[in-house]
């Protein structure tokens, strides 16, 4: 009897994939995944030739006597799209029966976008609660806020780039102005980590089309202690902004909304430094 091997493959970095994905993917009878036209060019990037066919959203009940079947003829792996597999896409009906049937059920752990931005947010990561994507509608997503606005979790939510400035003002009107890292593009070209409140959140993503895949990560109800920088770390950042060619009222602007600091103290630090 086969193995069912949930293999995490990468969420944008193809060098993020372990060796031991790569070799239970050329190893298996066959690779589910989401989109065989998405796995099949990370496949080809590797030179892995296994047989491979879809299971997504809409055939994954169908699927589930097929796989079945080849897992009694040797080990089945299941991707995603990208990540860490039945996280936030199918895979829980398969990996039940697979169990049911009395077949292994083993991770090829690896990439996965909500614990990759929690870890880089600067936020609590002792207790986090993941909830997958908002709901599409305004009245919906600020009722599934209201619905966890009491907890002290640190708390993960996916986003499109069409919602995101919509979602952000939810978060905003339905939690308050709370601290948040808004995570795009993870391991990609184009990678960004914005830390700040909400408040100033929302104006840096109104100031410019958002673009790719986000992840947000925002604190839970009384967990931080303080949301205020420290000197040191504000000076450094003054620093670091005055070489992007900013000027004293954008910078003292755009580091105050993010730093807890008041405009007029960012301001005057700037001007000490120049």
């Amino acid at each position: 009897m086969g193995t069912l091997f949930l293999v995490a493959t990468p969420i944008g970095n193809l060098e993020d994939i372990s060796p031991r994905a790569l070799n239970v993917l050329r190893n298996a009878v066959l690779i589910a995944a989401e989109d065989t036209r998405h796995t099949g060019k990370l496949l080809e990037h590797f030179g892995i030739d296994t047989r491979i066919t879809s299971y997504w959203e809409h055939n994954k009940l169908d699927k589930l006597d097929f796989i079945l079947e080849q897992l009694s003829k040797g080990d089945v792996a299941l991707v995603s799209d990208a990540g860490t597999p039945g996280i936030n896409d199918p895979g829980y009906e398969l990996v039940r029966a697979a169990l049911a049937a009395s077949f292994d059920v083993i991770p090829v752990p690896g990439p996965s976008a909500p614990i990759a931005a929690l870890s880089a947010s600067g936020l609590p990561t002792d207790s986090f609660l993941y909830l997958g994507y908002l709901p599409h509608k305004s009245t919906e997503r600020r009722k599934a806020l209201t619905q966890v606005s009491d907890l002290t979790y640190t708390l993960v939510f996916l986003e499109t780039p069409h919602r995101i400035i919509n979602s952000l003002e939810d978060i905003l009107s339905t939690l308050g102005d709370r601290r948040i890292c808004v995570a795009r593009e993870m391991t990609k070209l184009h990678e960004e980590y914005w830390r700040g409140t909400v408040t100033g959140a929302v104006s840096h993503f109104r100031s410019k089309e958002p673009r790719g895949e986000f992840t947000l990560v925002i604190e839970g109800k009384g967990k931080m202690e303080s949301g205020r920088w420290g000197k040191d770390e504000l000076l450094k950042a003054i620093k670091k902004g005055l070489k992007t060619g900013k000027s004293a009222r954008e910078l003292s602007t755009e580091l105050a909304e993010q730093s807890g600091w008041n405009k007029k103290e960012v301001y005057a630090l700037i001007n000490s430094i120049k």
